[in-house]
């Protein structure tokens, strides 16, 4: 698995997430400022698509996890 799914992954279910525990219908609500994280994911996906800036990217990148680009060149 590559840097960019794991980034994806993990975004998608922080937005699933805060959004089940932040909308009143859902059965497991809490309380709605939870959806000021779903709001905090978005602004962090958006800037990151400006500045190629991801503190997630750089830590998986770190712990040695290959990108996409790693992936497809061969020796």
């Amino acid at each position: 698995m590559t840097v960019e799914r794991i980034v994806r992954i993990v975004a998608g279910c922080f937005v699933l997430l805060s959004l089940s525990l932040g909308v009143q219908g859902s059965p497991l609500f809490v309380n709605s400022h939870w959806l000021w994280f779903t709001v905090f994911v978005g602004a962090n996906l958006l800037q990151s698509g400006f500045t190629q800036l991801c503190p997630l990217e750089n830590i998986l990148k770190k712990l040695g996890v290959k990108t996409a680009c790693q992936t497809q060149a061969k020796p």
